[in-house]
């Protein structure tokens, strides 16, 4: 089937239940760099992003400019970390639905994290959700989500050979995400309720608790797409 319109998934909570165990790795990888005096209040970053936020403690801890050269190391840390925690499994209904997409709609997918690229990539293995690899953009090169986004819809748009979507709709479970498709003039699904009293401040149109609950026919009528 032909794709004209594109699913952008984040992943943390959206599609595999992780984010704890994203959090301790993350934290036990500065930790290992002799980043300890780490700011975790999450929400107060202007980029809710791995890179970002590394960059912010690195310089903060170390007293020296950050590189993205440093990336890999640090990922490889935490890599290791997420490692030693139980398998990541799939928040309810996940891996139905990112199959529905590609073999029931005309509905591309691609993935957009603000983690780094292999732990991103060892949860969606453990949580056995279908993915390609070349379709999963993450903060490795890119401090913010408006970055991330973008990148996964052109590596989609090379992907599945399309020069434009018609409609694009980003899923996510964080104020951030939503303020990110408003930031790109695109679609947002939001899921989980643990931020719900923030996407309703922010106007959300279209929200459910997890997959098992998505009806697509009620996500299109609530946000306006033929």
């Amino acid at each position: 089937m032909k794709k004209e319109n594109l699913i952008v998934f984040d992943i943390d909570d959206t599609l595999t239940k992780s984010e704890n165990q994203h959090q301790t790795a993350y934290v036990n990888a500065m930790k290992s760099f002799g980043i300890v005096n780490i700011n975790q209040d999450w929400k107060s970053y202007k980029n809710m992003t791995d890179s970002y936020i590394l960059k912010k403690n690195y310089e903060a801890n170390l007293n020296r400019s950050f590189s993205f050269s440093f990336i890999p190391k640090f990922e490889e840390k935490m890599t290791e970390s997420m490692l030693t925690f139980s398998r990541t499994k799939e928040i309810n209904g996940a891996k139905k639905i990112v199959d529905f997409f590609m073999k029931e709609t005309d509905y591309a997918i691609c993935f957009a994290t603000g983690s780094l690229l292999q732990p991103a990539l060892i949860k969606l293995e453990q949580a056995k959700i279908n993915f390609v690899p070349t379709l999963v953009e993450a903060s490795n090169s890119l401090f913010t989500r408006e970055e991330i986004v973008n990148s996964a819809i052109n590596k989609a748009k090379n992907y599945f050979q399309v020069q434009e979507f018609k409609n694009i709709i980003s899923v996510g479970d964080g104020i951030w995400d939503l303020r990110t498709a408003k930031n790109l003039d695109i679609h947002f699904l939001g899921i989980r309720n643990k931020n719900l009293s923030d996407f309703k401040a922010e106007g959300i149109k279209s929200h459910i608790e997890d997959w098992d609950g998505f009806n697509f026919n009620t996500v299109k009528t609530e946000l306006q797409i033929q």
